[in-house]
Protein backbone atom coordinates (compact mmCIF):
# COMPACT_ATOMS: atom_id res chain seq x y z
CA UNK A 1 0.00 0.00 0.00
CA UNK A 2 1.66 3.76 -1.33
CA UNK A 3 1.05 6.55 1.36
CA UNK A 4 1.74 9.94 0.12
CA UNK A 5 2.94 8.95 -3.21
CA UNK A 6 6.10 7.62 -1.86
CA UNK A 7 6.97 4.13 -3.34
CA UNK A 8 9.75 2.36 -1.33
CA UNK A 9 12.43 -0.35 -3.16
CA UNK A 10 10.14 -3.06 -1.68
CA UNK A 11 7.06 -2.46 -3.49
CA UNK A 12 8.76 -1.58 -6.66
CA UNK A 13 10.14 -5.28 -6.43
CA UNK A 14 6.48 -6.25 -5.60
CA UNK A 15 4.98 -4.01 -8.33
CA UNK A 16 7.54 -5.69 -10.62
CA UNK A 17 7.17 -9.05 -9.74
CA UNK A 18 3.24 -8.94 -10.13
CA UNK A 19 3.03 -6.59 -13.51
CA UNK A 20 6.44 -7.74 -15.09
CA UNK A 21 4.68 -7.76 -18.52
CA UNK A 22 3.90 -4.77 -18.72
CA UNK A 23 6.71 -2.75 -19.57
CA UNK A 24 8.47 -5.88 -21.62
CA UNK A 25 4.76 -5.33 -23.50
CA UNK A 26 4.86 -1.79 -23.94
CA UNK A 27 8.82 -1.53 -24.85
CA UNK A 28 8.41 -3.89 -27.51
CA UNK A 29 5.20 -2.38 -28.89
CA UNK A 30 6.31 0.70 -29.17
CA UNK A 31 9.82 -0.43 -30.95
CA UNK A 32 7.92 -2.55 -33.14
CA UNK A 33 6.18 0.59 -34.28
CA UNK A 34 9.26 3.03 -33.58
CA UNK A 35 10.96 0.29 -36.37
CA UNK A 36 7.62 -0.24 -38.70
CA UNK A 37 7.65 4.06 -39.13
CA UNK A 38 11.39 4.27 -39.98
CA UNK A 39 10.39 1.63 -42.65
CA UNK A 40 7.28 3.11 -43.91
CA UNK A 41 8.46 7.07 -43.47
CA UNK A 42 10.08 8.63 -46.55
CA UNK A 43 13.32 8.76 -46.87
CA UNK A 44 15.74 12.05 -46.72
CA UNK A 45 19.13 11.91 -48.05
CA UNK A 46 21.34 15.25 -46.46
CA UNK A 47 24.34 15.78 -48.87
CA UNK A 48 26.66 18.36 -46.33
CA UNK A 49 30.15 20.40 -47.48
CA UNK A 50 32.33 22.32 -45.75
CA UNK A 51 33.81 26.14 -46.93
CA UNK A 52 36.29 27.63 -45.72
CA UNK A 53 37.52 31.32 -45.69
CA UNK A 54 40.86 31.61 -47.19
CA UNK A 55 43.12 34.29 -46.34
CA UNK A 56 44.33 36.61 -49.10
CA UNK A 57 47.94 35.47 -50.21
CA UNK A 58 49.71 38.71 -49.92
CA UNK A 59 50.04 40.27 -47.09
CA UNK A 60 48.03 42.72 -45.55
CA UNK A 61 50.49 44.53 -44.56
CA UNK A 62 51.51 45.36 -48.57
CA UNK A 63 48.24 45.72 -49.74
CA UNK A 64 44.93 46.66 -47.50
CA UNK A 65 42.24 44.91 -48.78
CA UNK A 66 39.31 47.13 -49.92
CA UNK A 67 36.50 44.47 -48.76
CA UNK A 68 36.86 44.72 -44.70
CA UNK A 69 32.90 44.31 -43.79
CA UNK A 70 32.30 41.53 -40.93
CA UNK A 71 31.52 38.26 -42.19
CA UNK A 72 28.82 37.51 -40.74
CA UNK A 73 26.96 40.40 -42.48
CA UNK A 74 28.32 39.16 -45.88
CA UNK A 75 27.41 36.09 -45.55
CA UNK A 76 23.72 37.24 -44.46
CA UNK A 77 23.64 39.43 -47.64
CA UNK A 78 24.65 36.53 -49.99
CA UNK A 79 22.53 34.21 -48.41
CA UNK A 80 19.25 36.07 -48.92
CA UNK A 81 20.58 36.38 -52.35
CA UNK A 82 21.76 32.51 -53.16
CA UNK A 83 18.91 31.03 -51.74
CA UNK A 84 16.57 34.02 -53.36
CA UNK A 85 13.13 33.02 -55.54
CA UNK A 86 15.11 33.49 -58.54
CA UNK A 87 17.86 31.31 -58.03
CA UNK A 88 16.02 28.43 -56.09
CA UNK A 89 13.56 28.28 -59.23
CA UNK A 90 16.25 28.22 -61.57
CA UNK A 91 17.77 25.33 -59.44
CA UNK A 92 14.36 23.36 -59.28
CA UNK A 93 14.02 23.99 -63.19
CA UNK A 94 17.69 22.53 -63.90
CA UNK A 95 17.30 19.58 -61.62
CA UNK A 96 13.67 18.95 -62.71
CA UNK A 97 13.00 18.97 -58.79
CA UNK A 98 9.07 18.30 -57.33
CA UNK A 99 8.10 17.11 -60.97
CA UNK A 100 4.90 15.42 -59.74
CA UNK A 101 3.79 18.01 -57.64
CA UNK A 102 4.36 21.25 -59.67
CA UNK A 103 0.96 21.06 -61.74
CA UNK A 104 -1.02 20.80 -58.16
CA UNK A 105 1.89 23.16 -56.21
CA UNK A 106 2.48 26.78 -57.06
CA UNK A 107 5.87 27.52 -57.59
CA UNK A 108 6.40 29.80 -54.67
CA UNK A 109 5.17 26.86 -51.85
CA UNK A 110 8.09 24.66 -53.89
CA UNK A 111 10.57 27.79 -53.83
CA UNK A 112 9.86 27.86 -49.78
CA UNK A 113 9.74 23.73 -49.23
CA UNK A 114 13.79 23.59 -50.74
CA UNK A 115 14.93 26.94 -49.06
CA UNK A 116 13.74 25.29 -45.67
CA UNK A 117 15.90 21.77 -46.83
CA UNK A 118 18.96 24.09 -47.34
CA UNK A 119 20.66 24.94 -44.37
CA UNK A 120 23.93 27.34 -44.12
CA UNK A 121 25.45 27.71 -40.61
CA UNK A 122 28.46 29.56 -39.65
CA UNK A 123 31.67 27.75 -38.16
CA UNK A 124 32.75 30.06 -35.59
CA UNK A 125 36.08 30.09 -34.05
CA UNK A 126 37.00 28.54 -30.45
CA UNK A 127 36.81 30.74 -27.77
CA UNK A 128 39.61 32.34 -26.37
CA UNK A 129 41.38 33.47 -30.52
CA UNK A 130 41.53 37.50 -31.00
CA UNK A 131 40.18 37.38 -34.11
CA UNK A 132 36.27 36.81 -33.97
CA UNK A 133 35.92 36.42 -37.65
CA UNK A 134 34.51 32.57 -38.41
CA UNK A 135 36.18 30.51 -40.14
CA UNK A 136 34.33 29.29 -42.87
CA UNK A 137 30.14 28.24 -43.52
CA UNK A 138 28.66 24.22 -43.61
CA UNK A 139 26.31 23.74 -45.97
CA UNK A 140 23.51 20.78 -45.85
CA UNK A 141 21.06 19.85 -48.46
CA UNK A 142 18.19 17.39 -47.38
CA UNK A 143 16.13 15.84 -50.40
CA UNK A 144 14.67 12.35 -51.09
CA UNK A 145 16.95 11.86 -53.47
CA UNK A 146 20.84 11.09 -52.39
CA UNK A 147 22.29 12.32 -56.11
CA UNK A 148 19.98 15.53 -56.17
CA UNK A 149 20.87 16.48 -52.95
CA UNK A 150 24.66 16.17 -53.55
CA UNK A 151 24.15 18.03 -56.98
CA UNK A 152 21.96 20.58 -55.50
CA UNK A 153 24.69 20.92 -52.15
CA UNK A 154 27.16 21.64 -54.88
CA UNK A 155 25.26 24.10 -56.63
CA UNK A 156 24.50 25.76 -53.65
CA UNK A 157 28.20 26.19 -52.76
CA UNK A 158 29.38 26.72 -56.52
CA UNK A 159 26.81 29.85 -55.80
CA UNK A 160 27.83 30.98 -52.86
CA UNK A 161 31.66 31.03 -53.60
CA UNK A 162 30.72 32.88 -57.36
CA UNK A 163 28.98 35.08 -55.68
CA UNK A 164 31.57 36.05 -52.96
CA UNK A 165 33.98 36.19 -55.41
CA UNK A 166 31.71 38.55 -58.00
CA UNK A 167 30.70 41.05 -55.07
CA UNK A 168 34.34 41.67 -53.76
CA UNK A 169 35.37 42.53 -57.32
CA UNK A 170 32.74 44.50 -57.94
CA UNK A 171 32.97 46.34 -54.53
CA UNK A 172 36.91 46.65 -55.22
CA UNK A 173 35.91 48.50 -58.54
CA UNK A 174 33.43 50.91 -57.14
CA UNK A 175 35.46 51.71 -54.39
CA UNK A 176 38.48 52.23 -57.12
CA UNK A 177 36.51 54.47 -59.25
CA UNK A 178 35.27 56.38 -56.31
CA UNK A 179 38.21 57.18 -55.64
CA UNK A 180 39.11 58.43 -58.49
CA UNK A 181 36.74 60.59 -58.98
CA UNK A 182 37.52 61.95 -55.60
CA UNK A 183 41.61 61.98 -56.93
CA UNK A 184 40.50 63.94 -59.77
CA UNK A 185 38.69 66.74 -57.57
CA UNK A 186 41.33 67.29 -55.24
CA UNK A 187 43.63 67.38 -57.94
CA UNK A 188 41.69 70.29 -59.60
CA UNK A 189 41.27 71.77 -56.36
CA UNK A 190 45.38 71.36 -55.86
CA UNK A 191 45.55 73.10 -59.56
CA UNK A 192 43.95 75.79 -58.42
CA UNK A 193 45.33 76.49 -54.96
CA UNK A 194 48.49 75.91 -56.59
CA UNK A 195 47.73 78.77 -59.20
CA UNK A 196 46.51 81.35 -56.25
CA UNK A 197 49.57 80.31 -54.43
CA UNK A 198 52.08 81.54 -57.63
CA UNK A 199 49.82 84.32 -58.42
CA UNK A 200 50.35 86.09 -54.98
CA UNK A 201 54.01 84.97 -54.90
CA UNK A 202 54.52 86.85 -58.44
CA UNK A 203 52.03 90.05 -57.26
CA UNK A 204 53.92 90.12 -53.82
CA UNK A 205 57.48 88.89 -54.40
CA UNK A 206 59.46 91.78 -52.71
CA UNK A 207 56.69 91.86 -49.86
CA UNK A 208 57.07 87.69 -48.84
CA UNK A 209 58.39 86.95 -45.36
CA UNK A 210 61.84 85.23 -46.81
CA UNK A 211 62.36 88.77 -48.55
CA UNK A 212 62.16 90.85 -44.99
CA UNK A 213 66.02 90.29 -44.64
CA UNK A 214 66.99 91.35 -47.98
CA UNK A 215 64.61 93.95 -47.78
CA UNK A 216 66.21 95.09 -44.14
CA UNK A 217 69.46 94.76 -45.77
CA UNK A 218 68.52 96.89 -48.78
CA UNK A 219 67.28 99.86 -46.64
CA UNK A 220 70.43 99.80 -44.15
CA UNK A 221 72.46 99.99 -48.02
CA UNK A 222 70.20 103.04 -48.76
CA UNK A 223 70.42 104.58 -45.44
CA UNK A 224 74.08 104.10 -45.80
CA UNK A 225 74.26 106.05 -49.47
CA UNK A 226 71.36 108.47 -47.91
CA UNK A 227 74.01 109.27 -45.56
CA UNK A 228 77.39 109.34 -48.06
CA UNK A 229 75.14 111.69 -50.26
CA UNK A 230 74.04 113.91 -47.37
CA UNK A 231 77.54 114.87 -46.91
CA UNK A 232 78.40 114.84 -50.54
CA UNK A 233 76.02 117.33 -50.76
CA UNK A 234 77.25 119.55 -48.01
CA UNK A 235 80.80 119.79 -49.16
CA UNK A 236 79.67 120.68 -52.21
CA UNK A 237 77.47 123.33 -51.24
CA UNK A 238 80.19 124.65 -48.84
CA UNK A 239 82.85 123.92 -51.98
CA UNK A 240 80.53 126.22 -53.89
CA UNK A 241 80.21 128.98 -51.07
CA UNK A 242 83.99 129.17 -51.04
CA UNK A 243 84.49 129.40 -54.46
CA UNK A 244 82.03 132.16 -54.49
CA UNK A 245 84.04 134.31 -51.53
CA UNK A 246 87.27 133.52 -53.95
CA UNK A 247 85.84 134.59 -57.41
CA UNK A 248 84.39 137.85 -55.36
CA UNK A 249 88.06 138.94 -53.86
CA UNK A 250 89.38 137.81 -57.29
CA UNK A 251 86.59 139.95 -59.51
CA UNK A 252 87.37 142.29 -56.83
CA UNK A 253 91.46 142.34 -57.12
CA UNK A 254 91.09 142.55 -60.69
CA UNK A 255 88.94 145.17 -61.11
CA UNK A 256 90.96 147.22 -58.64
CA UNK A 257 93.99 147.10 -61.19
CA UNK A 258 91.54 147.75 -64.47
CA UNK A 259 91.38 151.07 -62.46
CA UNK A 260 94.87 151.83 -61.22
CA UNK A 261 96.42 150.34 -64.54
CA UNK A 262 98.96 148.82 -62.24
CA UNK A 263 98.35 146.92 -59.72
CA UNK A 264 100.27 148.02 -55.95
CA UNK A 265 101.78 146.36 -54.01
CA UNK A 266 99.17 146.83 -51.27
CA UNK A 267 96.87 145.05 -53.53
CA UNK A 268 99.30 142.18 -54.41
CA UNK A 269 99.97 141.50 -50.29
CA UNK A 270 96.25 141.78 -49.93
CA UNK A 271 95.58 139.09 -53.17
CA UNK A 272 98.03 137.40 -50.94
CA UNK A 273 96.62 136.72 -47.71
CA UNK A 274 93.31 136.37 -49.38
CA UNK A 275 95.16 133.17 -51.03
CA UNK A 276 96.77 132.09 -47.81
CA UNK A 277 93.47 132.58 -46.22
CA UNK A 278 91.79 130.32 -48.71
CA UNK A 279 94.98 127.60 -48.42
CA UNK A 280 93.84 127.38 -44.82
CA UNK A 281 90.79 126.61 -45.72
CA UNK A 282 91.29 124.01 -47.71
CA UNK A 283 93.75 122.49 -45.80
CA UNK A 284 91.09 121.89 -42.97
CA UNK A 285 89.31 120.22 -45.10
CA UNK A 286 91.56 118.24 -48.04
CA UNK A 287 95.11 116.88 -47.66
CA UNK A 288 98.18 118.98 -48.58
CA UNK A 289 97.99 116.19 -52.02
CA UNK A 290 94.56 117.61 -53.29
CA UNK A 291 94.54 119.33 -56.34
CA UNK A 292 92.86 122.55 -54.94
CA UNK A 293 95.05 122.92 -52.54
CA UNK A 294 98.41 122.15 -54.51
CA UNK A 295 96.48 124.91 -56.56
CA UNK A 296 96.32 127.48 -54.29
CA UNK A 297 99.94 126.52 -53.03
CA UNK A 298 101.14 127.72 -56.70
CA UNK A 299 99.07 130.76 -57.18
CA UNK A 300 100.78 132.01 -53.69
CA UNK A 301 104.06 131.09 -54.59
CA UNK A 302 103.58 133.05 -58.14
CA UNK A 303 102.67 136.19 -56.22
CA UNK A 304 105.32 135.91 -53.69
CA UNK A 305 107.66 135.98 -57.10
CA UNK A 306 105.49 139.29 -58.48
CA UNK A 307 106.25 141.16 -55.02
CA UNK A 308 109.71 140.17 -54.95
CA UNK A 309 110.45 142.29 -58.58
CA UNK A 310 110.77 145.28 -59.29
CA UNK A 311 107.47 146.94 -60.56
CA UNK A 312 107.96 148.96 -63.88
CA UNK A 313 105.28 151.61 -65.35
CA UNK A 314 103.45 150.98 -68.30
CA UNK A 315 102.06 153.76 -70.72
CA UNK A 316 98.38 154.80 -69.92
CA UNK A 317 97.83 153.85 -73.68
CA UNK A 318 99.03 150.58 -73.83
CA UNK A 319 96.54 148.11 -74.16
CA UNK A 320 96.92 144.85 -71.90
CA UNK A 321 95.15 141.70 -71.94
CA UNK A 322 93.50 141.99 -68.27
CA UNK A 323 91.94 144.97 -70.44
CA UNK A 324 90.52 143.35 -72.37
CA UNK A 325 89.20 139.64 -71.22
CA UNK A 326 89.09 138.16 -67.34
CA UNK A 327 91.68 136.74 -66.06
CA UNK A 328 92.46 132.87 -66.43
CA UNK A 329 92.09 132.45 -62.97
CA UNK A 330 88.94 134.29 -62.54
CA UNK A 331 87.33 131.89 -65.82
CA UNK A 332 88.41 129.14 -64.02
CA UNK A 333 87.04 129.84 -60.74
CA UNK A 334 83.70 130.58 -62.28
CA UNK A 335 84.12 127.00 -63.96
CA UNK A 336 84.73 125.56 -60.66
CA UNK A 337 81.79 127.25 -59.50
CA UNK A 338 79.14 126.04 -62.51
CA UNK A 339 80.80 122.79 -61.64
CA UNK A 340 79.53 122.64 -57.77
CA UNK A 341 76.31 123.50 -58.92
CA UNK A 342 75.76 120.66 -61.50
CA UNK A 343 76.99 118.89 -58.69
CA UNK A 344 74.74 119.60 -56.18
CA UNK A 345 71.50 119.76 -58.77
CA UNK A 346 73.14 116.01 -59.37
CA UNK A 347 73.29 115.23 -55.25
CA UNK A 348 69.87 116.78 -54.39
CA UNK A 349 68.54 114.17 -57.28
CA UNK A 350 70.42 111.85 -56.01
CA UNK A 351 69.34 112.28 -52.92
CA UNK A 352 65.00 112.20 -53.55
CA UNK A 353 65.75 109.35 -55.16
CA UNK A 354 67.13 107.16 -52.55
CA UNK A 355 65.02 109.15 -50.17
CA UNK A 356 61.94 107.65 -52.50
CA UNK A 357 63.42 104.07 -52.61
CA UNK A 358 63.72 103.93 -48.67
CA UNK A 359 60.14 105.12 -48.15
CA UNK A 360 59.44 101.98 -50.81
CA UNK A 361 61.24 99.23 -48.65
CA UNK A 362 60.03 101.24 -45.37
CA UNK A 363 55.97 100.37 -46.83
CA UNK A 364 57.26 97.06 -47.87
CA UNK A 365 58.59 96.01 -44.44
CA UNK A 366 55.14 97.30 -42.98
CA UNK A 367 52.90 95.82 -45.87
CA UNK A 368 54.81 92.31 -44.87
CA UNK A 369 52.55 91.11 -41.64
CA UNK A 370 49.87 91.63 -44.02
CA UNK A 371 51.03 89.92 -46.47
CA UNK A 372 52.74 87.41 -44.39
CA UNK A 373 49.08 86.56 -43.36
CA UNK A 374 47.70 85.98 -46.44
CA UNK A 375 50.71 83.70 -47.79
CA UNK A 376 50.16 81.40 -44.73
CA UNK A 377 46.89 81.30 -45.25
CA UNK A 378 47.07 80.40 -49.01
CA UNK A 379 49.98 78.25 -48.04
CA UNK A 380 47.39 76.53 -45.23
CA UNK A 381 45.18 76.07 -48.23
CA UNK A 382 47.62 74.38 -50.51
CA UNK A 383 48.95 72.14 -47.81
CA UNK A 384 45.65 71.10 -47.18
CA UNK A 385 44.98 70.41 -50.91
CA UNK A 386 47.85 68.37 -50.75
CA UNK A 387 47.65 65.95 -48.27
CA UNK A 388 44.09 65.08 -49.46
CA UNK A 389 45.34 64.77 -52.99
CA UNK A 390 48.44 62.83 -51.58
CA UNK A 391 46.46 60.63 -49.01
CA UNK A 392 43.63 59.75 -52.19
CA UNK A 393 46.16 58.93 -54.34
CA UNK A 394 47.65 56.43 -52.39
CA UNK A 395 44.41 54.98 -51.65
CA UNK A 396 43.73 55.07 -55.25
CA UNK A 397 46.80 53.07 -55.85
CA UNK A 398 46.12 50.62 -53.28
CA UNK A 399 42.33 50.44 -54.21
CA UNK A 400 43.93 49.35 -57.61
CA UNK A 401 46.13 46.96 -56.65
CA UNK A 402 43.72 45.05 -54.42
CA UNK A 403 41.06 44.89 -57.39
CA UNK A 404 44.04 43.44 -59.37
CA UNK A 405 44.32 40.75 -56.63
CA UNK A 406 40.90 40.31 -56.20
CA UNK A 407 40.29 39.81 -60.06
CA UNK A 408 43.27 37.09 -60.05
CA UNK A 409 41.77 35.93 -56.80
CA UNK A 410 44.56 36.27 -54.95
CA UNK A 411 42.37 37.96 -51.90
CA UNK A 412 40.26 36.61 -49.59
CA UNK A 413 38.45 33.42 -51.05
CA UNK A 414 36.43 30.77 -50.29
CA UNK A 415 37.67 27.07 -50.64
CA UNK A 416 35.62 24.19 -50.55
CA UNK A 417 37.22 21.50 -47.79
CA UNK A 418 35.18 18.66 -48.58
CA UNK A 419 33.14 18.52 -51.48
CA UNK A 420 29.82 17.82 -51.27
CA UNK A 421 29.06 14.13 -49.71
CA UNK A 422 27.01 11.16 -50.93
CA UNK A 423 24.62 10.31 -49.18
CA UNK A 424 24.59 6.62 -48.54
CA UNK A 425 22.08 5.94 -46.02
CA UNK A 426 19.19 8.43 -44.93
CA UNK A 427 19.59 10.97 -42.69
CA UNK A 428 15.85 10.82 -42.17
CA UNK A 429 14.25 8.83 -40.57
CA UNK A 430 17.09 7.30 -38.33
CA UNK A 431 16.35 3.41 -37.57
CA UNK A 432 17.89 3.45 -34.24
CA UNK A 433 16.53 6.51 -33.19
CA UNK A 434 13.12 5.59 -33.80
CA UNK A 435 13.30 1.90 -32.17
CA UNK A 436 15.19 3.81 -29.44
CA UNK A 437 12.71 6.47 -29.07
CA UNK A 438 9.85 3.76 -29.02
CA UNK A 439 11.95 1.88 -26.48
CA UNK A 440 12.14 5.25 -24.25
CA UNK A 441 8.31 5.36 -24.61
CA UNK A 442 7.37 2.09 -24.23
CA UNK A 443 9.63 2.06 -20.77
CA UNK A 444 8.08 5.73 -19.96
CA UNK A 445 4.68 5.08 -20.33
CA UNK A 446 5.00 0.88 -18.34
CA UNK A 447 6.04 2.91 -15.81
CA UNK A 448 3.82 5.37 -15.68
CA UNK A 449 0.74 2.47 -15.98
CA UNK A 450 2.66 0.51 -12.58
CA UNK A 451 2.62 3.69 -10.80
CA UNK A 452 -0.96 4.44 -11.44
CA UNK A 453 -1.48 0.57 -10.27
CA UNK A 454 0.31 1.13 -7.34
CA UNK A 455 -1.36 4.17 -6.12
CA UNK A 456 -4.68 2.53 -6.77
CA UNK A 457 -4.20 -0.66 -4.96
CA UNK A 458 -4.99 -0.18 -1.14
CA UNK A 459 -4.26 -4.12 0.36
CA UNK A 460 -2.01 -3.82 3.24
CA UNK A 461 1.16 -5.93 2.77
CA UNK A 462 3.47 -5.38 6.19
CA UNK A 463 2.86 -4.71 9.71
CA UNK A 464 3.16 -1.08 8.84
CA UNK A 465 0.49 -0.78 5.94
CA UNK A 466 -1.41 -2.24 9.05
CA UNK A 467 -0.36 0.26 11.90
CA UNK A 468 -0.67 3.03 8.94
CA UNK A 469 -4.60 2.22 7.79
CA UNK A 470 -6.13 1.06 11.21
CA UNK A 471 -3.99 2.78 13.93
CA UNK A 472 -3.71 0.20 15.82
CA UNK A 473 -1.11 -1.89 17.17
CA UNK A 474 -0.11 -5.14 15.55
CA UNK A 475 -0.90 -8.34 18.42
CA UNK A 476 0.60 -10.85 16.02
CA UNK A 477 1.33 -12.31 13.01
CA UNK A 478 -0.89 -15.19 11.11
CA UNK A 479 1.34 -16.98 8.19
CA UNK A 480 -0.32 -16.93 4.93
CA UNK A 481 -1.23 -20.14 3.55
CA UNK A 482 -2.87 -21.04 0.35
CA UNK A 483 -5.05 -23.67 -0.88
CA UNK A 484 -2.93 -26.54 -3.34
CA UNK A 485 -4.00 -28.82 -5.71
CA UNK A 486 -7.01 -30.76 -4.22
CA UNK A 487 -7.87 -28.80 -1.76
CA UNK A 488 -5.25 -29.15 0.37
CA UNK A 489 -4.24 -26.64 2.88
CA UNK A 490 -0.44 -25.81 2.48
CA UNK A 491 1.70 -23.28 4.55
CA UNK A 492 4.05 -20.28 2.62
CA UNK A 493 7.73 -20.81 3.24
CA UNK A 494 8.33 -18.06 1.88
CA UNK A 495 9.55 -14.54 4.27
CA UNK A 496 9.47 -11.32 4.37
CA UNK A 497 12.69 -8.69 4.96
CA UNK A 498 13.34 -8.51 8.64
CA UNK A 499 12.11 -12.39 9.32
CA UNK A 500 8.52 -11.84 9.65
CA UNK A 501 5.93 -13.58 7.83
CA UNK A 502 4.04 -12.52 4.96
CA UNK A 503 0.29 -11.52 5.76
CA UNK A 504 -2.39 -10.82 3.28
CA UNK A 505 -4.70 -8.86 4.91
CA UNK A 506 -7.14 -6.51 3.06
CA UNK A 507 -9.19 -3.55 4.17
Amino acid sequence: MIRNGEVTLSEVKRILRRYWWIPTLMTVALSTIGLAASLVLPKKYTSTTLVLVEQPTVPVELIKPVVTDDLNQRMASMKAQVLSRSRLEAIITKFNLFAAQRATVHMDDLIEKLRKDIEVELVQPMSGVANRQPLGFNVSVTFDNPQLAQQICQEITSAFIERNATARVTQSKRTTDFLTEQLEAAKANLDQQDKKLAQFKAQYLVLLPDQEQTNLALLGGLNTQLDATTQALNRAQQDKTLNEALLGQQEANWKASLGAGQTSPETQEQQLDALQEQLTALLAKYTPEHPDVIKVQKQIEDLKKKLDQPSRPKKANQPTEANQHEPPAILQQRAKIKQDEMTIVDLTKRQGQIQEQIRTVQGRLQASPVVEQQLKELTRNYQTASDIYNDLLKKRDNSEMATQMESQEQGESFKVLDAPSFPSSPSFPKKIIFVGGGLGAGLALSFGILYLLAMSDKAMYSERDVELCLKLPVLTLIPSFEVAGHGAATWRTGKRAGNKPEIGIRA
